[in-house]
């Protein structure tokens, strides 16, 4: 759940509801079209997040091959589904924030949060350049505000890089 959530900054609950149906395998796209919060099933939180997708072709053969070894690989299964609910539920937020939780501070990382993954999503496609209105497509945000201010934090690196150039235009003119 970890690569997909942050491969697209999707929302746990909306990774949470992904169907093995909402893969379109052939034009290499994810359907975001529910939301799963308490294991009820719901729509996303805004309009603006019901997209499609494009999948890295990386993450798509890792994909087929979660499909190829999951015990629930039919059309209508959760891509997510919890083998001691028999496949009926995918797994619970609480469940998969637990275990994130676990795998960072045994990875000696600390506390990551789900909202975590979201968050360095917005600090790679910024870092790696893309333009602000894209960031806003690729976060589903409504307002770009929101994609600015909320997500908006650079990161440190990012920031010391920045700052390095200045310094070297500032001061070492050509």
């Amino acid at each position: 759940m970890a690569p997909v959530c942050i491969c697209f900054g999707l929302r746990n609950s909306e990774c949470l509801a992904l169907r093995w149906s909402d893969v379109d395998w052939l034009n290499g796209l994810l359907r975001v079209e529910r939301g799963i919060v308490e294991q009820n099933i719901d729509d996303v939180k805004t309009d603006g997040s019901r997209k499609s997708l494009a999948i890295a072709g990386e993450l798509l053969e890792r994909l087929k091959v979660w499909k190829q070894n999951t015990q629930f690989p039919a059309g209508g299964d959760w891509i997510f589904a919890i083998p001691s609910k028999l496949g009926r539920l995918p797994y619970s937020y609480t469940g998969f924030w637990l275990e994130l939780d676990r795998a960072g501070k045994e990875a000696g990382i600390g506390h990551i949060g789900t909202h975590t993954l979201r968050h360095s999503y917005r600090m790679w496609i910024d870092a790696v350049g893309t333009p602000i209105g894209v960031q806003q497509k690729l976060m589903r945000h409504a307002d770009i505000r929101t994609t600015m201010n909320i997500y908006g934090d650079a990161a440190s690196a990012d920031m010391r890089g920045a700052h390095g150039k200045i310094v070297q235009m500032a001061l070492r003119p050509e």
